[in-house]
């Protein structure tokens, strides 16, 4: 399967727990960088393209690239990086959209 393959792919519903446990690790990790006060925010800014990347990856939806780009600037930004966009995008994919 090619990469373009790859982010054609809607999110199948056997990744449903799969995709739960993953986004709340992190949403947990992205969390963690306030455990070490002063450094915190230096580690977002290597957090927050991972975090784009593994949500683009988990959900490769139109959705899920618009989610991407939202989670990188909440991660990327100081203070705001506590909520809890992997979490937010699994309930609007297998919840809300349903």
């Amino acid at each position: 399967m090619k990469n373009k393959d790859l982010l054609e792919i809607k999110p199948k519903p056997k990744h449903r727990i799969r995709n739960l446990i993953l986004g709340v690790v992190f949403d947990l990790l992205g969390n963690a960088s306030y455990l070490i006060p002063g450094l915190g925010e230096g580690i977002d800014v290597f957090w927050a393209p991972l975090a784009m990347y593994f949500m683009n990856v988990m959900y490769p939806s139109k959705a899920g690239k618009a989610a991407s780009i939202v989670t990188f600037i909440e991660e990327i930004m100081p203070g705001i990086d506590i909520i809890p966009s992997f979490t937010i995008m699994w309930f609007y994919t297998y919840v809300y959209k349903k």
